[in-house]
């Protein structure tokens, strides 16, 4: 057998490293086993819009569900003859922006927030306690800090005043990876309200606000950023590097914003789903860009790591080429010649939303090209 599941997450705030939570709900019957919301593929709909569904109807919560999945477990599902057999199940990440107050199956579940760890020990399968361990960020900025050639030398060899006194002549390397991260954390937070606006109804004029402010928030971390290079005398990497890494996450949080900008000027307040599937995308890619800022700042131990999230950026991308057609192709077959203003209306927010998800393939490669120059 095979079925599709959400896993449904929120971060308990916007900064890079914030925790991130997971909702897990009990399973119908008598034992009631923590479990994500699962269910088989539906009919006409693809199956990350399934799982989206089954979220809603199990956990009543609402959100962007990224149709690239981020892996799959199995478990032995009993049937009512009292067989059972293997069922496999596909995972899609699921940003959750709201949870309803009743929805269809609360009498027969309860749902609860969990930290990465107490989910992964809360439910019974091997495959998904692995799934749910390997989503978080995992404290890499703990991880990721670490000694400076100089702190390690001085406590090897225990002339520590000595290097102490060495280590205030040498110029210092600025704050570029804070900075770094502090651009990352604005990627997510805009990321979340477009996908906020893009889910349509009210509030558009409040989530285009705030993307506007995002915007303005990467504008003052790109300027610091450009000024510090100027300033530093040793930059942890090249000049050049850093000012590409930082302008690519500002045209990122810049296409959002010019997104948001259309969907204001045209007055769209609905949207389609081939839309809100690429608002997911960005949502995700937004998430795996804050996971890899961090590990910046040992670049050469991290470099496996950063190889695997560059590559689900750029598989990512190819995924939302593909939506990207198909709901232009759809959108010109059914209103294409009814009305041509819409029509182009509509083309202009896809050809945002693309834009958006190429700049985070344009931050791979940037990422991409720092583990090669440092591995």
């Amino acid at each position: 057998m095979r079925q599709i599941a959400v896993l449904p997450y929120r971060a308990e705030s916007p900064a890079v490293d914030a925790p991130i939570r997971i909702l897990l709900i009990t399973s119908r019957g008598s034992k009631g086993r923590w479990v994500i919301p699962k269910g088989r593929p539906m009919n006409g709909l693809p199956p990350h819009a399934s799982a989206a569904r089954e979220a809603e109807e199990e956990a009543g919560v609402l959100g962007a569900a990224c149709p690239t999945p981020i892996g799959s477990f199995r478990f032995r599902k009993r049937q009512k003859s009292g067989a059972s057999m293997w069922t496999d199940v596909q995972v899609f990440p699921f940003a959750v922006t709201d949870e309803l107050d009743s929805w269809e199956e609360q009498h027969e579940r309860e749902r609860r927030w969990f930290t990465l760890d107490e989910a992964a020990q809360a439910v019974e399968e091997e495959d998904l306690r692995a799934l749910i361990r390997s989503f978080g960020p995992r404290e890499f900025r703990r991880a990721a800090l670490g000694l400076n050639l100089i702190e390690t030398v001085a406590d090897k060899t225990g002339v520590n005043a000595m290097f102490a006194w060495f280590q205030r002549l040498i110029p210092q390397q600025g704050n570029f990876f804070e900075l770094f991260e502090q651009q990352a954390a604005t990627l997510v937070a805009g990321a979340d309200a477009l996908a906020r606006l893009l889910q349509g109804g009210p509030g558009t004029v409040d989530h285009v606000r705030e993307i506007e402010e995002r915007e303005h928030d990467a504008d003052n971390i790109t300027r610091e950023v450009l000024q510090a290079v100027r300033r530093t005398f040793l930059t942890p990497f090249d000049r050049g590097a850093i000012t590409s890494l930082i302008g690519t996450m500002d045209d990122a949080i810049d296409e959002m914003h010019m997104t948001a900008g259309a969907a204001d000027l045209y007055d769209i307040t609905e949207f389609e789903p081939e839309m809100r599937d690429m608002a997911a995308i960005i949502v995700d890619a937004a998430r795996l860009t804050a996971e890899a800022m961090p590990l910046l700042r040992k670049i050469a131990d991290n470099g496996v790591r950063l190889h695997e999230l560059t590559e689900r950026l750029v598989r990512m991308e190819g995924h939302a080429d593909e939506i990207h057609a198909a709901g232009l192709k759809r959108i010109f077959r059914e209103i294409g010649s009814r009305d041509p203003l819409q029509f182009m209306a509509r083309q202009e927010m896809f050809k945002r939303l693309e834009r958006v998800v190429d700049r985070f393939e344009d931050l791979a490669n940037e990422i991409d090209g720092l583990v090669i120059d440092h591995s």
